[in-house]
């Protein structure tokens, strides 16, 4: 099924042609673009000696800011056939912070060593801003442009498995963003890890569906998945879910698609904005993948959406696919068993204080309710270690640590990060999480961990609680500690409207010291729109830490 392709350029360039398969974007206004594989090879070729002949060689870093789909995957698999790596940068959504966006891809440009910048006509006012903040850029190439004219002369480069196909720079949720090395031998490995008989088990009939934004690692996967695996995928636009989530479910049904995948967020927002009439007029039965990472994932939202789309026909008890990844491992680490039930354990909230995942009973007082993320791919392997290193065994909260030919190279020129997350061939995720029986339970971040009266909490645990009341924005929630006195105290900031403030602070310290036995030291209200958050849309903890310290937060009364 995946031939003998050990790069993705020949992973393109020996796919089989057949009729009516290859990529498909829809735009905003509804309009399609399809090429088929052959169209994709011919204009990778194309644009390939275009850049070229701009003067970019083998090995260069091209940073691609592009908003339209089909012009940023045809010139990033342009680049890769070039020899060229490729580093894909967020287009800013809105002009509201247009000089924090600048300072962001500022410093990717120059963290990457990019003397060319790529984007659209559109985009150049704001990309103009980047010159002074990357002295390493030399110059902007637009694509209206600099893919026009003849093809130029052009000796395509030998490729090795072991050079870097692109740069996927992280999210920056916890740290500045960091760009990970993803090699070509990573790429396929993880895509046939991925695609094969221990994960989505593909097929000739299958058709992928995806709206998620392509500079992302998981956005970008399915363009991978459909060049190594043959799986002919759909594009839609990222912010026509953002805006109309029910596109989502239209377009699984008018094309026949049969796998999917969206961040727990995703399948929360389609369950809250769905009508009945909406169902009524949805045939989802032929989905047979729906695959959620990218994020904690919060059991209920998955029961929830499962049961909201059943009289669709959606089968969720099959199709639901908890997984776990990263970029630095080039996507995915461990998938839930395809076709069969999501995996709920039911722990004791206090014995997960002090780090052991204990099994709920019927006298247990608090209970916390996690998804297995399943077991890592064949050849892969991981482990949970303790602070010293030390491997723990079942249901004991450590780090999750992986290893195998996914596991990527480390960060480009930053030895430092490199050497504090790989060592001696396993890479240390910075996730925190357990096992049972090898299937993977993971609980949250190392570093976002709260530590009040020495119990643990996890964060994410807080905002799905608080984000259960009435009038919080889900997704707008933060929780973090803060040091006074050399105490750990409980803060937990909120977006909401000013006239809700006071009524709010009341229910969110309430609900907080029912389930957890805590009382916040501070419960901030903010305005909408205040918190800071990643390209991908996760809340950024440690900087609304920061601005909260800094009395930057624009707090109601």
């Amino acid at each position: 099924m995946f031939g003998e392709s050990k790069t993705l350029v020949e992973a393109l360039e020996w796919i089989p042609r057949r009729p009516g398969r290859g990529l498909r974007f829809v735009s905003a206004d509804g309009l399609e673009r399809f090429y088929t594989y052959a169209e994709v090879w011919q204009e990778a070729l194309r644009r390939a000696a275009h850049l070229a002949a701009h003067g970019l060689r083998r090995g260069d870093r091209l940073a691609l800011v592009i908003p339209e789909g089909h012009e940023f995957v045809l010139a990033f698999l342009g680049a890769a056939v070039a020899g060229i790596v490729p580093v894909p940068i967020f287009p800013i959504a809105t002009f509201k912070r247009i000089e924090g966006y600048a300072d962001i891809v500022g410093h990717i440009v120059e963290a990457a060593g990019s003397r060319v910048l790529l984007t659209m006509e559109r985009m150049k006012p704001h990309m103009d801003r980047i010159f002074g903040r990357a002295a390493c850029l030399d110059r902007l190439l637009l694509t209206e442009t600099a893919f026009d004219g003849a093809e130029p002369s052009f000796q395509r480069p030998a490729i090795d498995p072991g050079a870097v196909c692109f740069l996927q720079f992280t999210s920056g949720s916890t740290t500045k963003p960091r760009g990970v090395m993803v090699t070509h031998a990573n790429l396929v490995a993880n895509a046939r890890a991925c695609l094969g008989p221990h994960g989505l088990k593909i097929n000739d009939d299958d058709i992928a569906v995806s709206w998620l934004p392509l500079y992302h690692d998981m956005g970008l996967g399915f363009v991978f998945a459909s060049l190594i695996g043959d799986v002919p995928t759909v594009f839609l636009p990222t912010a026509s879910f953002a805006r109309t989530p029910r596109i989502w479910l239209e377009a699984m049904q008018k094309y026949r698609g049969t796998i999917t995948y969206a961040p727990n967020f995703a399948y929360q927002l389609v369950t809250k904005r769905l009508r009945e009439k909406d169902l009524d007029e949805l045939d989802l039965r032929h989905i047979r993948v729906a695959g959620c990472g990218a994020e904690p994932i919060r059991a209920r939202t998955l029961l929830d959406f499962a049961q909201r789309l059943g009289p669709t026909g959606f089968d969720g008890g099959k199709v639901l696919l908890p997984c776990y990844g990263m970029a630095e491992s080039t996507l995915a680490i461990a998938f839930h068993e395809l076709g069969s039930p999501i995996v709920l354990d039911r722990v004791d909230a206090d014995a997960m204080k002090l780090g052991d995942a204990r099994r709920a009973t019927t006298e247990t007082m608090r209970i916390l309710e996690l998804v297995s993320c399943g077991k890592p791919f064949p050849g892969h392997e991981l482990a949970i270690v303790g602070e010293h290193g030390q491997l723990l065994g079942d249901r004991k909260v450590g780090e999750i640590t992986v290893s195998g030919p996914s596991v990527t190279k480390g960060y480009y020129n930053n030895p430092d990060a490199t050497a504090e997350s790989w060592k001696d061939g396993w890479l240390y995720t910075g996730d925190l999480g357990y096992t049972v029986d090898g299937n993977l339970y993971v609980c949250g971040r190392i570093k976002d961990l709260i530590i009040i009266n020495g119990a643990n909490h996890y964060p994410q645990d807080i905002e799905w609680v608080v984000g259960d009341i009435d009038r919080v924005r889900r997704g707008n929630v933060v929780a973090f500690g803060v040091m006074d006195d050399g105490v750990e105290e409980l803060i937990v900031v909120v977006e909401g409207n000013s006239g809700d403030a006071l009524e709010l602070r009341t229910a969110i310290a309430q609900k907080i010291s029912e389930e957890y036995g805590l009382q916040p030291r501070h419960v901030s209200i903010v305005p909408v729109g205040t918190l800071p958050k990643t390209s991908s849309g996760k809340v950024q903890r440690r900087k609304t830490r920061q601005m909260f310290e800094n009395g930057e937060l624009p707090e109601h009364e």
